[in-house]
């Protein structure tokens, strides 16, 4: 009877050190600032938490940058997308890889973490590719890349052309 009693104990010691370990993890994680959104990543949706490591969403910019960029006239192109949208999710793979052949910079913006930026920049739908000059934003690719055996949506030319349209290359 005592040596059930002990083993018993045993347990009860383990599930207590388990539990503890646990509850230490939680808290560490909780709190813990992600360097892309500069917050932290329990504030995050389930779906940019998802993308914290994937390589093709490294290149994010927060509303201070995306602001100042526009507030200091630049040209450039940027990427406005949701984290859980999934023609996000089926273009930005193809995309941010077309961007670095062509070696165009392409900050992306995730509006699901910036919703207010949605209206701002008058977003309809997800993604969109957005080329700004002198800080105004001249022309989009609203939408995402045509899901295969369908005819709506872009195909990868249609953003190269998008692309050198704006960028200065010569289409090929």
């Amino acid at each position: 009877m005592k040596k059930k009693k002990k083993v018993k104990m045993i347990y009860v010691y383990i599930g207590i050190v388990i539990l503890l370990f646990g509850f230490i993890f939680v808290l560490n994680n909780s709190g813990k600032v992600n360097a892309l959104y500069d917050k932290p990543v329990s504030e995050l949706n389930p779906e940019t938490r998802k993308q914290l490591d994937d390589p093709n969403y490294q290149n994010i910019i927060l509303p201070a940058e995306l602001d100042s960029m526009v507030a200091d006239k630049e040209d450039f192109f940027v990427y406005l997308y949701a984290s859980d949208c999934m023609h996000c999710q089926n273009t930005t793979p193809k995309l941010m890889p077309l961007a670095e052949e062509l070696g165009i910079e392409l900050p992306q913006f995730n509006l699901r973490e910036f919703p207010t930026y949605f209206n701002k920049y008058n977003v309809e739908y997800t993604p969109t590719l957005a080329y700004f000059k002198e800080g105004v934003q001249v022309d989009k690719l609203e939408g995402g890349l045509a899901a295969e055996g369908t005819t709506s949506g872009y195909s990868l030319n249609d953003y190269k052309a998008f692309f050198n349209k704006y960028s200065g290359a010569d289409p090929q």
